[in-house]
């Protein structure tokens, strides 16, 4: 068997997210549906993490097994066989133990957010509308606060699902438009619970908006309890960014968040 990594990037507006599921289009059922036309065997895709549905990756890899080694081009015949919204950059042949999933060290998230009514970014960027211009100083000061703790149990949607809800949390940064009407929250991580990111941007509109105080915000990460309700941040906003292995670092293919502004100042 020889192993191949793909490295790809989709929006997920029209899916239920990568993985496979019954009744509902994924990514990894596109992709696993074309394989086998092209290789006429059924083909697993591996992952190197799941998204939400509506999320999208501007980077994402996956890996899969072949029979023999590919001797045609696959990038321009899937690229030619798959929707418009989902691209192929590059398929990599690999050491046979290199996985997708758990050999990533790095994942990077950014989450967009505008508070004005856009119709141009309404599948791009998640839109709030508030009465007043929201507190990016307090915003900032959670956003901070993420770096001092590792159990996020507090931000995970399903805790007893998880192994543990440890995350090694390598950078965070909250960033704004010039009227700031606009914001970006983008982090960096080993790796994230169920719709963590979302929880988290959620309670910073909290905050940012007065209903919820950067002390109440650090009590949940203190106390490692998850909320009854943990309301999740709109799924269009949020974007897996990056994803760096020891063996294997490449530069996102577009700078999407220069498509969504080209002015980001950090907080």
């Amino acid at each position: 068997m020889t192993r191949y990594f793909f490295h790809i990037s989709y929006k997920g507006t029209n899916y239920r997210g990568w993985q496979r599921q019954k009744k509902v289009l994924t990514i990894q059922e596109i992709f696993e549906t074309k394989l086998e036309q092209v290789f006429k065997y059924k083909i697993p895709c591996l992952g190197c993490g799941r998204t939400d549905a509506g999320v999208h990756a501007a980077q994402y890899f996956f890996h899969i097994d072949l029979k023999k080694e590919i001797d045609f081009d696959l990038k321009f015949r899937l690229n030619k066989m798959l929707p418009h919204d989902i691209s192929v950059y590059d398929v990599i042949k690999m050491e046979q133990d290199y996985h997708a999933q758990f050999d990533a060290s790095e994942r990077t998230y950014d989450y967009f957010i505008h508070t004005y009514k856009e119709p141009f970014l309404s599948n791009q960027s998640s839109f709030y509308l508030f009465d007043e211009l929201l507190d990016l100083k307090k915003m900032n000061q959670a956003v901070l606060m993420l770096l001092k703790y590792h159990d996020f149990k507090a931000f995970c949607k399903t805790p007893d699902k998880h192994d543990n809800t440890i995350c090694n949390i390598k950078g965070v940064k909250l960033f704004k438009n010039d009227s700031g009407d606009r914001i970006r929250f983008q982090i960096t991580a080993n790796k994230f619970l169920k719709s963590m990111i979302r929880i988290i941007v959620y309670r910073l509109l909290e905050i940012g908006s007065d209903k919820l105080s950067v002390d109440e915000f650090e009590h949940f990460l203190v106390n490692k309890e998850p909320s009854k309700f943990n309301n999740l941040a709109y799924p269009q906003g949020l974007y897996l960014s990056r994803v760096k292995y020891e063996f294997l670092d490449i530069t996102p293919k577009n700078d999407f968040s220069n498509i969504l502004n080209n002015y980001w100042q950090v907080v």
